[in-house]
């Protein structure tokens, strides 16, 4: 038996009736685990959030999701991908990682709420002040999505210091946007800043995966991609393409209902970087 299936055992008596529940379900259901965000796995055993992170405490994990990557590498210690195998080629694997992409974007296609992007959309217009909070893999994704809107003449700026989240979240006001990146959904920084801008007033945004999870609780508007989290992908690569697609489609829509502001702020940053570039 693998060691965290092993101490679940070695600590169930000393657990509580709800962490019970918690371990009777991790371990009857080897490998299922991985896809389910934490909101999800309250709902299978029927108890809260903060008692499955009191359950992964009590086993040495910092949290759920660290608990989730110790499970996944104890099911399959040696694979980091379903598709792509040790003797691929280069561009074989290039092949693989590409048809992963191209199944997460049509899968986000489908799913993706067109009145949620249209609302997020016209909240970014409306915005006085932009801030992108993302943490780890989604930080990248908070920084390019500040980047564009900067470029387009819009008052954004990225955090991805969970101080400064807070900081910044807590000086937002009313006419003010925050905008949330967790594939996850479960990342307690970015919920927490963006619970934080909610109560300061601003409108709060989230661009996370398919599913329940606690981000969507202090989120007035979702948008949602669909890339899987299994034992072999705990990153969810393919979800950052997805997301920066969404990303993309934001800045095109607003830059084109902005007009010649947009453009003017456009040729204004290219005239500043020309000294830049040889």
């Amino acid at each position: 038996m693998e060691r965290t299936s092993l101490q679940i055992k070695v600590l169930y008596d000393e657990m509580g009736r709800a962490e019970k529940k918690i371990a009777d379900w991790i371990l009857a259901n080897p490998g299922k685990l991985i896809p389910l965000s934490i909101s999800e796995l309250a709902d299978e055993c029927q108890c809260s959030e903060a008692t499955i992170v009191r359950f992964a405490r009590r086993l040495g994990f910092e949290g759920y999701q660290a608990l989730k990557i110790s499970l996944a590498r104890e099911d399959n210690p040696h694979n980091i991908s379903e598709s792509i195998k040790p003797d691929d080629s280069s561009f074989e694997v290039f092949e693989k990682v590409c048809n992963d992409i191209y199944c997460s974007l049509e899968r986000t296609k489908k799913i993706l709420d067109q009145k949620s992007l249209a609302a997020a959309a016209e909240k970014i217009l409306a915005a006085n002040h932009i801030i992108t909070l993302g943490l780890g893999n989604s930080a990248s994704v908070a920084v390019d999505m500040s980047h564009k809107f900067l470029r387009a003449g819009c008052n954004a700026v990225a955090y991805t210091d969970n101080h400064m989240q807070a900081i910044a979240a807590s000086h937002l006001a009313e006419g003010d946007v925050a905008l949330g990146i967790s594939h996850s959904g479960s990342s307690k920084d970015i919920v927490d800043a963006l619970r934080l801008a909610r109560e300061r007033g601003a409108a709060t945004i989230a661009l996370t995966n398919y599913g329940k999870s606690p981000i969507l609780k202090v989120s007035d508007i979702v948008l949602q991609t669909v890339s899987d989290e299994t034992q072999y992908s705990i990153l969810a690569l393919n979800s950052r393409i997805a997301q920066l697609a969404i990303v993309d489609a934001l800045y095109f829509y607003i830059v084109f209902r902005m007009g010649e502001k947009a453009s003017a702020a456009i040729e204004a940053t290219e005239k500043a970087l020309l000294s830049k570039k040889y």
